[in-house]
């Protein structure tokens, strides 16, 4: 799958899975970390490991496994690393905190991933 591809299967998963906040933001020019960051946010710590399993679960089913997940002990801020892709899931106060959309504020938000028009 390319990283456009992997991006657009994970947030619909999220957006199935009622995540709110997401956003995909194409980093491809501005870092060598990764082409895509997705963030999202979890409305509770169930919430925010089910959104992980589901993604995880999902994207395995279409040949793509993480090759980092960190995160899944603090119960806040869930990070799976798919390479080229990049997903943050966060409960609201931790995303607040950390305010990556402000870090990478340079980075081209891509819409259209999600047709509800919530985010």
């Amino acid at each position: 799958m390319q990283p456009i591809e992997i991006a657009k299967m994970a947030a619909r998963v999220l957006d199935d899975k009622k995540a709110t906040g997401i956003r995909v933001l194409e980093v491809t020019d501005i870092t060598v970390l990764a082409d895509y960051f997705i963030l999202c946010t979890a409305t509770s710590s169930t919430h925010l490991k089910t959104l992980t399993d589901e993604v995880q679960f999902r994207l395995k089913g279409g040949g793509v496994t993480p090759h980092h997940v960190e995160g899944h002990m603090s119960g806040n801020w869930i990070l799976i690393d798919f390479g080229s892709v990049v997903i943050h899931l966060f409960l609201q106060e931790t995303r607040d905190f950390y305010d990556l959309e402000r870090l990478w504020r340079d980075a081209k938000e891509i819409d259209g991933f999600i047709d509800d028009g919530k985010d």
